[in-house]
């Protein structure tokens, strides 16, 4: 019954949204609170878990969102895009410019949360867009793709790292599991289908179109670069520092401080504010009159991703997700499979792969020892479990939609048949494996 509380609520959401043309925001609202009445919240709870969702969201991604639409307002701005975009012509070719993303989005995603690394690639993205008139999702799902699958798949983010401590695997070969399984993912989900997505019309967020600058007014290519990608730098340059295993408290501490993104991102704005905006000639006014007008263009996004959060929290609140993982229990499958439906459907119901992730490891952890499945392989397919079918109740569904300015309709044919296909690799990927480990 629980379930088809769920499917229901969703259902509507998209028929409020689709149909009945009301702001998404809005409908999120009308639908957290019918979910919390059906899925019985005691009334004096089911606000609580709405202003909690949306707290819990924004106060995690706000910060990050903001500043990075900043940076990559000046990054447009400046003409440091399309200094990022020429040069990345020259090595890979118009042709061969998927892989660049497909490269660049593996190697930022691996120290990055998925929602810092999307914000901060999405401006690299849009500058090889509008610079060769090529179509954007058909640029952008190839990084994105890459993005999404060391989100689920990879140490050292939270939800692997969080399963390998559960499962008792080793950090490093699910690691190197990880990287085999992912490289057929992140082509088959990235560049390969990204070929079926030519036809999307879709004409991303104005605040990253660039104005032609003459060559001559251009920042350096280093400069444009290294004030681009200084935040990814920084991080990863932070990540390796925590992997030494650093443990005096002073210093672990400072470090723990200054790697933070949101204190990233705020040096790197500071930084693209002399590098971009004053050493260019640009005034303190004209710089901030950028910033101001940057945030103008993300603030519905930013409700939106609160309001999916809202609805997450809602189904978190309910305990919908433990009743699923109960039910699959009983299945006599594959551990590997079972941990990968488990996974998958708590990711459709509740939308955050991290909290499908998590809720899976406390009720198959105990089949492992039973079953003597490889832990390894298990974190795999229940992280390629977790990142199945992206849709209304998550906020990258969201990000993707609304960053790229296209409809609900074809954010499904594009991110989420994106997301289901990164997830289906996954687990085959996890399966071949353990016929030879």
């Amino acid at each position: 019954m629980v379930i088809l509380i769920v499917l229901i609520c969703i259902l509507l959401l998209v028929l409020l949204i689709t149909w009945g043309k009301i702001n998404s925001f809005l409908a999120f609202l009308i639908v957290s609170l019918l979910a919390g009445l059906l899925l019985g919240i005691p009334l004096n709870k089911i606000v609580h878990s709405v202003q909690q969702g949306l707290g819990d969201t924004l106060g995690s991604l706000v910060i990050v969102i903001c500043l990075g639409a900043m940076l990559g307002k000046m990054v447009a701005e400046s003409g440091a895009a399309q200094v990022i975009a020429g040069s990345l012509k020259k090595v890979f070719g118009e042709k061969y410019i998927q892989w660049a993303m497909v490269a660049t989005g593996f190697i930022v995603g691996l120290p990055l949360f998925f929602d810092v690394s999307f914000v901060l690639m999405i401006p690299l993205v849009f500058s090889v867009v509008y610079q060769y008139k090529l179509p954007a999702v058909y640029v952008g799902i190839p990084m994105m793709a890459a993005l999404s699958v060391t989100h689920g798949f990879l140490p050292p983010h939270p939800a692997p790292v969080a399963l390998v401590s559960q499962f008792h695997a080793n950090m490093g070969l699910t690691l190197l599991y990880g990287i085999i399984v992912a490289i057929p993912a992140i082509i088959i989900a990235g560049p390969v289908f990204a070929k079926t997505l030519k036809n999307i019309n879709s004409t991303p967020l104005q605040t990253f179109l660039p104005e032609y600058i003459p060559e001559e007014k251009l920042p350096a290519a280093f400069n444009s670069f290294f004030t681009a990608l200084l935040p990814v730098v920084l991080i990863m340059f932070f990540a390796i520092l925590t992997f030494m295993g650093i443990q005096d408290g002073h210093l672990a501490d400072v470090i723990s401080f200054i790697s933070n993104p949101n204190v990233i991102m705020l040096f790197a704005l500071a930084v693209a504010t002399y590098t971009l905006g004053l050493r260019q000639g640009k005034g303190m006014k004209e710089i901030m009159d950028h910033y101001g007008n940057a945030v103008k263009d993300i603030a519905m996004i930013l409700l939106i991703i609160a309001g999916a959060g809202a609805l997450k929290q809602v189904f978190i609140d309910s305990g919908i997700s433990k009743v699923i993982a109960e039910h699959l229990e009983s299945l006599s499958i594959s551990p590997l499979i079972l941990g990968w439906l488990v996974a998958a459907i708590i990711r459709v119901c509740v939308g955050s792969a991290t909290v499908a992730g998590l809720t899976t490891a406390g009720m198959i952890a105990p089949l492992i020892i039973s079953t003597h499945a490889n832990p390894n392989l298990m974190v795999l397919a229940v992280g390629a479990g977790s990142l199945m079918f992206s849709h209304v109740n998550d906020g990258g569904f969201w990000l993707f939609k609304e960053y790229f300015n296209i409809t609900v309709k074809e954010t499904f044919l594009s991110w989420s048949l994106m997301e289901t296909i990164v997830s289906v690799i996954g687990l085959a990927g996890a399966l071949i494996l353990n016929l030879f480990i």
